[in-house]
Protein backbone atom coordinates (compact mmCIF):
# COMPACT_ATOMS: atom_id res chain seq x y z
CA UNK A 1 0.00 0.00 0.00
CA UNK A 2 3.11 2.02 1.28
CA UNK A 3 4.83 1.72 -2.50
CA UNK A 4 1.49 2.54 -4.53
CA UNK A 5 0.94 5.86 -2.65
CA UNK A 6 4.86 6.67 -3.48
CA UNK A 7 4.23 5.49 -7.16
CA UNK A 8 1.06 7.48 -7.37
CA UNK A 9 2.30 10.62 -5.76
CA UNK A 10 5.45 10.47 -8.44
CA UNK A 11 3.21 9.95 -11.42
CA UNK A 12 1.00 13.15 -10.38
CA UNK A 13 3.96 14.89 -10.04
CA UNK A 14 5.00 14.12 -13.75
CA UNK A 15 1.38 14.38 -14.83
CA UNK A 16 2.24 18.40 -13.19
CA UNK A 17 4.68 18.43 -15.33
CA UNK A 18 3.67 17.26 -18.29
CA UNK A 19 0.25 18.84 -18.65
CA UNK A 20 -3.38 18.47 -16.24
CA UNK A 21 -6.12 15.88 -16.73
CA UNK A 22 -9.84 16.13 -16.99
CA UNK A 23 -11.62 13.35 -16.09
CA UNK A 24 -15.75 12.82 -16.49
CA UNK A 25 -18.11 9.86 -16.12
CA UNK A 26 -17.00 9.57 -12.53
CA UNK A 27 -20.46 8.26 -11.83
CA UNK A 28 -20.38 5.12 -13.98
CA UNK A 29 -17.72 3.42 -12.12
CA UNK A 30 -18.90 0.67 -10.52
CA UNK A 31 -18.22 0.85 -6.45
CA UNK A 32 -16.46 -2.60 -6.51
CA UNK A 33 -14.82 -4.94 -8.49
CA UNK A 34 -15.67 -7.64 -10.66
CA UNK A 35 -15.11 -5.31 -13.95
CA UNK A 36 -12.71 -5.05 -17.37
CA UNK A 37 -11.94 -1.36 -18.31
CA UNK A 38 -11.19 -1.10 -21.40
CA UNK A 39 -9.47 2.16 -23.30
CA UNK A 40 -7.60 3.22 -26.37
CA UNK A 41 -4.11 3.17 -26.76
CA UNK A 42 -1.72 5.94 -28.12
CA UNK A 43 0.88 6.22 -25.76
CA UNK A 44 3.37 4.84 -22.90
CA UNK A 45 1.34 7.52 -20.75
CA UNK A 46 -1.75 5.46 -20.73
CA UNK A 47 -0.99 2.99 -18.04
CA UNK A 48 0.28 5.61 -15.85
CA UNK A 49 -3.04 7.72 -16.67
CA UNK A 50 -5.26 4.79 -15.75
CA UNK A 51 -3.59 4.43 -12.39
CA UNK A 52 -3.86 8.09 -11.38
CA UNK A 53 -7.69 8.12 -12.77
CA UNK A 54 -8.78 5.17 -10.36
CA UNK A 55 -6.71 5.85 -7.38
CA UNK A 56 -8.84 3.65 -5.16
CA UNK A 57 -8.76 0.08 -7.36
CA UNK A 58 -6.28 -2.43 -7.18
CA UNK A 59 -6.06 -2.79 -11.33
CA UNK A 60 -4.46 -6.06 -12.65
CA UNK A 61 -3.07 -5.94 -16.29
CA UNK A 62 -1.52 -7.08 -19.04
CA UNK A 63 1.88 -6.49 -19.78
CA UNK A 64 4.24 -7.57 -22.66
CA UNK A 65 6.75 -10.01 -21.35
CA UNK A 66 9.55 -7.67 -22.37
CA UNK A 67 8.90 -5.72 -19.41
CA UNK A 68 9.49 -8.75 -17.17
CA UNK A 69 12.95 -8.54 -18.02
CA UNK A 70 13.49 -4.73 -17.34
CA UNK A 71 15.40 -3.88 -14.30
CA UNK A 72 13.74 -0.97 -13.17
CA UNK A 73 10.05 -0.85 -14.68
CA UNK A 74 9.75 -5.19 -14.75
CA UNK A 75 9.70 -5.30 -10.88
CA UNK A 76 7.55 -1.67 -10.71
CA UNK A 77 5.27 -3.30 -12.97
CA UNK A 78 4.59 -6.79 -11.20
CA UNK A 79 4.36 -5.02 -8.13
CA UNK A 80 1.43 -2.62 -8.83
CA UNK A 81 -0.58 -5.87 -10.77
CA UNK A 82 0.90 -6.31 -14.05
CA UNK A 83 0.45 -10.23 -15.38
CA UNK A 84 3.07 -10.51 -17.83
CA UNK A 85 1.77 -12.13 -21.38
CA UNK A 86 3.57 -13.43 -24.08
CA UNK A 87 2.39 -11.21 -27.29
CA UNK A 88 3.21 -13.34 -29.95
CA UNK A 89 1.15 -16.56 -29.05
CA UNK A 90 -2.35 -17.57 -27.03
CA UNK A 91 -0.77 -17.20 -23.60
CA UNK A 92 -3.43 -19.58 -21.48
CA UNK A 93 -1.44 -19.16 -18.39
CA UNK A 94 -1.52 -15.10 -18.57
CA UNK A 95 -4.88 -15.85 -19.42
CA UNK A 96 -6.05 -18.59 -16.71
CA UNK A 97 -4.28 -15.89 -14.32
CA UNK A 98 -6.21 -12.70 -15.11
CA UNK A 99 -9.67 -14.97 -15.28
CA UNK A 100 -8.59 -16.15 -11.28
CA UNK A 101 -7.93 -12.39 -10.73
CA UNK A 102 -11.46 -11.66 -12.25
CA UNK A 103 -13.37 -14.43 -10.36
CA UNK A 104 -11.65 -13.08 -6.55
CA UNK A 105 -13.31 -9.73 -7.43
CA UNK A 106 -10.34 -8.00 -8.89
CA UNK A 107 -10.79 -4.87 -11.91
CA UNK A 108 -8.73 -5.83 -14.96
CA UNK A 109 -7.38 -2.76 -17.26
CA UNK A 110 -6.51 -3.52 -20.57
CA UNK A 111 -6.66 -2.16 -24.02
CA UNK A 112 -8.27 -4.00 -26.78
CA UNK A 113 -5.65 -2.85 -29.78
CA UNK A 114 -3.16 -5.21 -28.11
CA UNK A 115 -0.55 -2.45 -28.72
CA UNK A 116 -0.09 0.91 -29.21
CA UNK A 117 -1.57 2.50 -32.23
CA UNK A 118 1.08 4.37 -33.67
CA UNK A 119 -1.17 6.34 -36.22
CA UNK A 120 -3.17 8.41 -33.39
CA UNK A 121 -6.24 6.57 -34.01
CA UNK A 122 -8.09 3.01 -33.31
CA UNK A 123 -6.59 0.33 -34.46
CA UNK A 124 -8.60 -2.94 -34.98
CA UNK A 125 -8.70 -4.86 -31.76
CA UNK A 126 -8.15 -8.14 -31.09
CA UNK A 127 -10.29 -10.73 -29.23
CA UNK A 128 -8.80 -10.44 -25.49
CA UNK A 129 -10.65 -8.14 -23.78
CA UNK A 130 -14.16 -10.01 -25.40
CA UNK A 131 -12.80 -13.17 -24.46
CA UNK A 132 -11.98 -12.27 -20.78
CA UNK A 133 -15.24 -10.35 -20.39
CA UNK A 134 -17.64 -13.53 -22.39
CA UNK A 135 -15.64 -15.78 -19.84
CA UNK A 136 -15.82 -14.01 -16.78
CA UNK A 137 -19.26 -12.99 -17.67
CA UNK A 138 -18.55 -9.49 -15.65
CA UNK A 139 -18.97 -5.95 -16.79
CA UNK A 140 -17.45 -3.97 -18.92
CA UNK A 141 -16.48 -0.25 -18.61
CA UNK A 142 -15.37 1.88 -21.65
CA UNK A 143 -13.37 4.82 -20.76
CA UNK A 144 -11.95 7.07 -24.05
CA UNK A 145 -8.29 8.86 -23.71
CA UNK A 146 -7.87 11.93 -25.59
CA UNK A 147 -4.32 13.56 -26.45
CA UNK A 148 -1.53 11.35 -24.94
CA UNK A 149 -0.70 10.95 -28.34
CA UNK A 150 0.87 14.64 -28.33
CA UNK A 151 2.19 14.67 -24.88
CA UNK A 152 5.99 13.78 -25.72
CA UNK A 153 5.70 15.96 -28.47
CA UNK A 154 4.24 18.77 -26.72
CA UNK A 155 7.30 18.34 -23.71
CA UNK A 156 9.57 18.34 -25.92
CA UNK A 157 8.38 21.83 -27.20
CA UNK A 158 7.93 22.39 -23.09
CA UNK A 159 4.27 22.47 -23.72
CA UNK A 160 1.91 21.42 -21.36
CA UNK A 161 -0.73 18.87 -22.34
CA UNK A 162 -4.12 18.90 -21.26
CA UNK A 163 -5.32 15.35 -21.08
CA UNK A 164 -9.01 14.22 -21.25
CA UNK A 165 -10.21 11.39 -19.70
CA UNK A 166 -14.26 10.10 -20.91
CA UNK A 167 -15.83 7.02 -18.62
CA UNK A 168 -18.66 5.57 -20.50
CA UNK A 169 -21.79 3.50 -18.50
CA UNK A 170 -20.69 -0.33 -17.72
CA UNK A 171 -22.29 -2.96 -19.94
CA UNK A 172 -22.18 -6.75 -20.31
CA UNK A 173 -21.64 -8.53 -23.69
CA UNK A 174 -24.90 -9.88 -24.80
CA UNK A 175 -22.75 -13.39 -25.30
CA UNK A 176 -22.38 -17.12 -22.91
CA UNK A 177 -19.15 -17.87 -21.74
CA UNK A 178 -18.10 -20.08 -24.44
CA UNK A 179 -18.57 -17.44 -27.06
CA UNK A 180 -16.30 -18.16 -30.19
CA UNK A 181 -16.07 -17.22 -33.73
CA UNK A 182 -18.59 -14.54 -35.08
CA UNK A 183 -19.89 -14.37 -31.89
CA UNK A 184 -16.59 -12.99 -29.93
CA UNK A 185 -15.53 -10.98 -33.51
CA UNK A 186 -18.61 -9.04 -32.67
CA UNK A 187 -18.12 -8.36 -28.91
CA UNK A 188 -14.97 -7.16 -29.77
CA UNK A 189 -16.56 -4.74 -32.53
CA UNK A 190 -19.30 -3.68 -29.70
CA UNK A 191 -16.52 -3.24 -27.24
CA UNK A 192 -14.36 -0.95 -29.70
CA UNK A 193 -17.25 1.58 -30.38
CA UNK A 194 -18.21 1.99 -26.92
CA UNK A 195 -14.53 3.29 -27.11
CA UNK A 196 -15.14 5.38 -29.81
CA UNK A 197 -18.16 6.83 -28.84
CA UNK A 198 -16.31 8.33 -25.74
CA UNK A 199 -13.69 9.63 -28.23
CA UNK A 200 -13.67 12.86 -31.06
CA UNK A 201 -13.88 11.67 -34.60
CA UNK A 202 -10.25 12.31 -35.41
CA UNK A 203 -9.71 9.26 -33.48
CA UNK A 204 -12.26 7.09 -34.65
CA UNK A 205 -9.97 4.85 -37.18
CA UNK A 206 -10.47 1.81 -38.17
CA UNK A 207 -14.41 2.31 -36.50
CA UNK A 208 -15.14 5.65 -38.39
CA UNK A 209 -17.69 4.10 -40.31
CA UNK A 210 -18.91 1.34 -38.11
CA UNK A 211 -23.12 0.98 -38.75
CA UNK A 212 -22.63 0.02 -35.19
CA UNK A 213 -21.10 2.98 -33.69
CA UNK A 214 -23.69 5.70 -35.84
CA UNK A 215 -26.41 3.49 -34.00
CA UNK A 216 -24.90 3.48 -30.62
CA UNK A 217 -24.72 7.39 -31.10
CA UNK A 218 -28.30 7.56 -32.02
CA UNK A 219 -29.33 5.98 -29.03
CA UNK A 220 -30.12 2.70 -30.23
CA UNK A 221 -28.60 -1.15 -29.83
CA UNK A 222 -25.54 -1.34 -31.99
CA UNK A 223 -25.37 -5.18 -31.11
CA UNK A 224 -27.38 -6.60 -34.51
CA UNK A 225 -24.62 -3.90 -36.21
CA UNK A 226 -21.80 -5.77 -34.63
CA UNK A 227 -23.31 -9.25 -35.47
CA UNK A 228 -23.74 -7.69 -39.07
CA UNK A 229 -20.13 -6.52 -39.17
CA UNK A 230 -18.76 -9.82 -38.13
CA UNK A 231 -20.77 -12.01 -40.26
CA UNK A 232 -20.43 -9.67 -43.64
CA UNK A 233 -23.90 -9.13 -44.16
CA UNK A 234 -26.38 -6.39 -43.36
CA UNK A 235 -28.67 -6.48 -40.46
CA UNK A 236 -32.06 -7.87 -41.77
CA UNK A 237 -34.50 -4.64 -41.13
CA UNK A 238 -37.53 -5.07 -38.77
CA UNK A 239 -40.88 -6.28 -40.35
CA UNK A 240 -43.34 -2.82 -40.93
CA UNK A 241 -46.17 -3.17 -38.27
CA UNK A 242 -49.57 -3.57 -39.97
CA UNK A 243 -51.43 -1.47 -41.54
CA UNK A 244 -55.60 -1.43 -40.60
CA UNK A 245 -57.40 -1.80 -44.59
CA UNK A 246 -59.52 1.16 -45.33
Amino acid sequence: MFFRAVLRGLLSLALFLLGSKRVTGYEHVPASGPFIVVTNHMSVADAPLLFLVFPHLRLRFFAGEKWERHIIFGPIMKAVGAIYINRGEVDRRALREALNALASGSVFGLAPEGTRSRVRHLIEAKEGAAYLASRAQVPILPMGVVNTDVIWENALRLRRTRLEVHIGKPFTLPVGKRAKGPELEAATHLIMVHIASLLPERYHGAYADSPALAALQRGEDPWPYCLAVARNREPEPEPAPPTEQP
